[in-house]
C-alpha cells in the first residue's frame, strides 16, 4: 500500500498536500483500490467555501458512488481539469495526477486535526 511520508490524510481516505496557503486534495491509493474502476466524478464545489468533513463530491466507480469529504475547512479553488478527460488517473495515480481539487487554506491549524502516514498506515492495518 502507497502512503506517501509527506501527505496528511483523514479516516475516510482523502489526503492532502500542502503547498503555502493552498492544498491539493485526493483519494488514497487504499480508496481508489477499494472502489476499483473510477468512471467518472462530480464536483460542483468550484468557488465554494466548505467547513471540514463536507461532502465536496463524489466518485462513480463501476459498481458504487461515494462522497468525497473535505480534509480540512476552505474554499474550492480548482478542481484537476485532467480528470474530466481521464477520471482514471485518480487509479493509476492517486497521488499525482489523480489529485482532485485545490483548495485555500481557511484554518491552517485544522491540520493538526489530520493523520500522519504513519497514523494513517496504523488505521489501515486495524
Amino acid at each position: 500500500m502507497n502512503v506517501p511520508s509527506a501527505l496528511k490524510y483523514t479516516k475516510e481516505h482523502e489526503w492532502l498536500r500542502v503547498e503555502g496557503e493552498t492544498a491539493f486534495v485526493g483519494i488514497t491509493d487504499f480508496a481508489q483500490g477499494e472502489l476499483g474502476d473510477i468512471v467518472f466524478l462530480e464536483i460542483e464545489t468550484v468557488g465554494e467555501t466548505l467547513a471540514a468533513e463536507e461532502v465536496f463530491g463524489t466518485v462513480e466507480a463501476v459498481k458504487t458512488v461515494s462522497d468525497l469529504f473535505m480534509p480540512v475547512s476552505g474554499e474550492v479553488l480548482e478542481v484537476n481539469p485532467d480528470l474530466e478527460d481521464h477520471p482514471e488517473y485518480v487509479n493509476s495515480d492517486p497521488y499525482g495526477k489523480g489529485w482532485l481539487i485545490k483548495v485555500a487554506l481557511k484554518d491552517a491549524s485544522e491540520l493538526d486535526n489530520l493523520l500522519n502516514a504513519e497514523q494513517y498506515s496504523a488505521l489501515l492495518e486495524a
